[in-house]
């Protein structure tokens, strides 16, 4: 099977003024085609500097980072920014929507950067609303819409452009528990559809769901088992 990400010995080291504080040290960490992984730690543990490396974010302090078997640890802003709208599709726990912009637009917006035409956009934005169980609410702004309904928009636009990695930051954070776990429950289809996925949350119970878990702590990996 072929890996995704893989990390070798990667340390991310911030300054603090005088001080340095490292957020990751010698890390290595290979996730593989069609994996559920949950990425789980407390406040401070260092698994969000993870979840930014992974998803092309940010660069190591030291060590190598890999994409699709690529060694992309050196590459440029610019360059990280073409490859992570190519390959990666981010969830985010605040949705990130534009207010004043339907759900379709929304939907349709990474492919604007990549270049398609609009007319090969709208039919691939209304493809995935409907994976997505939105096919009746394409037309309404993120305010006329539940936030379930507003979280499915994001997976939708993440799924956009086909990515080889879907990375989910706390996608169910901002919301209530029934709305909370059809949101968990899409994402376990995706993953049976052949889609691979990585979970990042502090909630063990959210984690439970994934078929690997990685647990972190100040900086390191403690545990990576499968579940």
């Amino acid at each position: 099977m072929s890996s995704v990400i893989n990390l070798k010995k990667v340390s991310k080291v911030y300054p603090m003024g005088d001080v340095k504080v490292e957020a990751l040290i010698k890390v290595s960490l290979t996730i593989f085609e069609r994996e559920f992984v949950a990425i789980v730690g407390p406040s401070g543990s260092g698994k969000s500097t993870l979840m930014h490396i992974i998803g092309l974010l940010d660069v190591p302090t030291s060590g190598e980072m890999y994409l699709l078997e690529k060694n992309v640890s050196r590459l440029s802003q610019n360059s990280l920014a073409t490859l992570r709208n190519r390959h990666i599709g981010f969830i985010f726990q605040s949705y990130n929507l534009l207010s004043r912009t339907s759900a379709l637009e929304n939907v349709e917006m990474p492919l604007i950067y990549s270049g398609t035409n609009r007319d090969n956009r709208i039919l691939k934005a209304k493809e995935v609303l409907r994976l997505v169980g939105l096919e009746e609410r394409m037309n309404h702004l993120p305010s006329q819409l539940s936030g379930g309904q507003q979280q499915r928009v994001a997976i939708a636009r993440a799924l956009i452009n086909d990515p080889d990695l879907i990375l989910a930051d706390e996608p169910t954070g901002n919301l209530d528990s029934k709305s909370g776990k059809e949101i968990l429950d899409l994402l376990i289809k995706l993953n049976k559809d052949g889609n691979t996925v990585v979970i990042v949350t502090h909630d063990l119970s959210i984690a439970s769901h994934a078929k690997r878990i990685i647990e972190i702590k100040d900086g390191e990996i403690v545990k990576d088992y499968k579940n």
